[in-house]
């Protein structure tokens, strides 16, 4: 079975770095490009793990999250923030609002896939072939 991981970014740059990053080891990227989308993508997809921007216009990550965690079907779905805020505390910060976890930027290629698959259930980790992406 292969994961499906959404991706909830409002920039270009990253959103094709990741999306590349998931297709070519084997997982099946859903995109959303603002918040409110990221919400109505997790509702309808059911996704198995979802990578959350914090910075977003409109609607932000932390939004995002807890309208995403109201709906009882996505309780337990992991959301991970994926973010540049990397100062002392912003790590503790984010996490007591109801993230699973945190993967600070700039993404590293050689360890992002590393990092997502430590969220997935371990029958889902590993789904496809590892690409070389160094």
């Amino acid at each position: 079975m292969t994961a499906s991981i959404l991706v909830v970014e409002d920039n270009a740059a990253n959103i094709e770095l990741t999306q590349f990053l998931l297709n070519a080891s084997g997982y099946i990227p859903l995109l959303a490009l603002s918040g409110a989308e990221g919400v109505r993508l997790a509702t309808e997809e059911r996704p198995d793990l979802i990578l959350m921007d914090i910075q977003m216009p409109g609607m932000d990550g932390y939004e995002a999250t807890a309208a995403i965690k109201r709906d009882p079907a996505l309780q337990a779905c992991p959301i991970v923030a994926v973010t540049a805020f990397a100062m002392v505390g912003d790590k503790d910060r984010i996490l007591s609002h109801g993230f699973s976890g945190y993967i600070s930027k700039p993404i590293e290629a050689e360890t992002f896939v590393a990092q997502v698959e430590a969220y997935l259930p371990p029958d889902l980790r590993g789904a496809g072939a590892q690409a070389d992406v160094a």
